[in-house]
């Protein structure tokens, strides 16, 4: 199912959810005196109300942040092993050739092993760390024959670093999320704020019902928008190996 109509039907849920429960508190309930808790139940859902916004907000910014780290981070891997390619040309044919295949049979790796698992949010098994460090020890123990091919050498095994660096930022963030206790602080504040206005009373059941309706749709929705972006490569997210689906197509 797509995550857009899963979206549409848990924020129609809650919508219709909370307006059932508005109108029958209001139908059903203790009228007398309600209307005069408006002040002092509007002054509690201020203060609820704020410090979920202020939760939610800073979850969501964060979450966004960690998506982008998470694709630059792809992009800086991928992009380092090209570059670390085209150095090793320059030093031998043989050298050059096998380093360009063993990158091409990392970023297949990448793709094939890794990029599921991610998505996923799974364990996975891999062999891009072994691959990586047969990467190293082949620009490593590459003869040279004068300055220039010493500065590609150490350009091949700086940028090989790069990699090394952009991989594990990969794999953290493919490991991250939303704990269970922000998830816990999350849900049971949605529910407050979502009660809290059950408590006011007014002249017009419809109009009531509307606001309470329209504030449960709302929080719900920012609760799904969370839970879509709280992997960087599954979900709403979906951060995709295009960085190294081009490195292979340069690899040739």
């Amino acid at each position: 199912m797509s995550i857009y109509l899963t979206g549409l039907l848990w924020v129609a849920g809650a919508a219709v959810v909370a307006a059932v429960m508005a109108y029958l508190i209001r139908k059903y309930g203790e009228l007398e005196g309600r209307s005069a808790n408006n002040e002092a139940a509007g002054q509690v859902f201020t203060i609820v109300g704020g410090l979920h916004a202020v939760l939610v907000a800073f979850v969501l910014i964060a979450l966004f942040d960690a998506v982008n780290q998470a694709s630059d981070a792809a992009y800086r891997e991928a992009d380092g092993l090209v570059a670390a390619t085209w150095a090793s040309d320059s030093l031998s044919r043989d050298v050059g050739e096998q380093v360009r295949e063993m990158s091409r049979q990392y970023a297949v790796t990448v793709i094939d092993d890794e990029w599921p698992g991610m998505a996923a949010g799974t364990d996975f098994q891999t062999t891009g760390w072994s691959q990586l460090d047969r990467l190293r020890q082949v620009v490593a123990e590459a003869p040279t024959t004068d300055d220039w091919q010493v500065d590609r050498k150490v350009e091949a095994a700086n940028q090989l670093w790069q990699v090394y660096q952009a991989r594990q930022e990969r794999l953290e963030a493919a490991g991250g999320g939303v704990s269970s206790v922000v998830w816990f602080v999350l849900i049971a504040g949605s529910v407050l704020a979502v009660c809290l206005p059950l408590l006011f009373g007014g002249p017009r059941i419809r109009t009531h019902v509307l606001i309470v309706a329209t504030l449960a749709a709302t929080i719900t929705l920012l609760l799904y928008a969370t839970y879509q972006l709280q992997n960087p490569f599954g979900g709403g997210a979906g951060v995709s190996p295009d960085a190294f689906q081009a490195a292979v197509e340069r690899f040739g």
